[in-house]
C-alpha cells in the first residue's frame, strides 16, 4: 500500500459520515482493551447500530484473530481500501493485518509513517455511513494514540483498565492524555475484576477488584462497569467468536452488555 495520508478533504467527507466515533485507549498492555473493544463493537451491531470498528494496533493487530478475519485480504486501491465486513454488512472492520501478505509478517515503521497509514485508514477506508466507529488504539499515550485522535477527531475516549494499582497508575496517564488533548473520557471499564470458576461459579479477586471503580469516583469520571474474567472470553477469543454474541448467560457477558446499553446514544 501507499504510505500517503488522506487529505484533509477527504477525511472530513469520511467523518461527516459517522455519527459517534469513540477510541478506546489503556494505559498499559495486557489488560484485555482489544477484547473490550471488539465486544463493544459487535455488541452495538446486535443493537442494530451500523458499526465500524478500526485496529490502529500497527505492531500487534489482534482484531481480526478475535473475530476470526486472520485471512482476510482488502481488496481495492490506496484510495478504497475495502473493510472486512460481519454480521450482514452491519459491521466493518479495518486493520492493518488485511495488508500483510503474510500472516505473521511484522511492521517495523517509524512515527511519521504510522501516522500517515492511520490517516488512510480512517480516511480511505470504505466506511459508509456509520452511527459507531469504535477505533482500538495500542496501549500507552504514544504515535499511535496521538494520530488517532488527530486525525479520527474522536468524540471521546473509553478507558480500559485491570484493578491492580499499577494498572490504574498508568491508567491516569491516558487520562491526563485525554485531558491535555481536550478529549471527553466516556468512562472506565475495570477488566478482570475478579475471577469466575467455571465449576462452581464463584467469584475470586485474582487482580484484587474496584480499583478502576475507585480511580473514576476520585476522579469524578464515570465507570462504565467491571468485567470478570472468564475462560470463556479467551476460548471464543482464540476461535474468532466474540463473547458478547455468545447466548448463554453469564456476568462476563452482562457486564458486557450493560456496559454497551450505557455507551448507546
Amino acid at each position: 500500500m501507499s504510505h500517503q495520508g488522506a487529505d484533509e478533504r477527504r477525511l472530513s467527507e469520511t467523518l461527516s459520515n459517522i455519527k459517534h466515533k469513540y477510541v478506546v485507549l489503556s494505559g498499559k498492555g495486557g489488560v484485555g482493551k482489544s477484547t473490550v473493544a471488539v465486544n463493544i463493537a459487535v455488541g452495538l451491531t446486535l443493537k442494530g447500530k451500523k458499526t465500524g470498528l478500526l485496529d490502529t494496533d500497527l505492531h500487534g493487530p489482534s482484531v481480526p484473530k478475535m473475530l476470526g478475519l486472520v485471512s482476510f485480504l482488502s481488496s481495492g486501491d490506496e484510495t478504497h481500501l475495502e473493510p472486512a465486513i460481519l454480521y450482514d454488512g452491519q459491521l466493518k472492520i479495518m486493520s492493518v493485518q488485511f495488508l500483510l501478505q503474510n500472516l505473521h509478517d511484522s511492521v517495523i515503521w517509524r512515527g511519521p509513517l504510522k501516522h500517515a497509514v492511520i490517516s488512510q485508514f480512517i480516511g480511505h477506508t470504505m466506511w459508509g455511513e456509520l452511527d459507531y466507529l469504535i477505533i482500538d488504539s495500542p496501549p500507552g499515550t504514544g504515535d499511535e494514540p496521538l494520530s488517532v485522535v488527530q486525525t479520527a477527531k474522536p468524540d471521546g475516549a473509553i478507558i480500559v483498565t485491570t484493578p491492580q494499582e499499577v494498572a490504574t497508575f498508568d491508567v491516569r496517564k491516558s487520562i491526563d492524555f485525554c485531558n491535555k488533548l481536550e478529549l471527553p473520557v466516556i468512562g472506565i471499564i475495570e477488566n478482570m475484576s475478579g475471577f469466575i470458576c467455571p465449576h462452581c461459579n464463584k467469584e475470586t479477586a485474582i487482580f484484587s477488584t474496584g480499583g478502576g471503580k475507585r480511580m473514576a469516583e476520585e476522579l469524578g469520571i464515570a465507570f462504565l462497569g467491571a468485567v470478570p474474567i472468564d475462560p470463556q472470553f479467551v476460548s471464543r477469543s482464540d476461535r474468532g467468536n466474540p463473547m458478547v454474541d455468545f447466548t448463554s448467560a453469564g456476568k462476563s457477558m452482562e457486564a458486557i452488555r450493560m456496559i454497551i446499553d450505557k455507551i448507546v446514544l
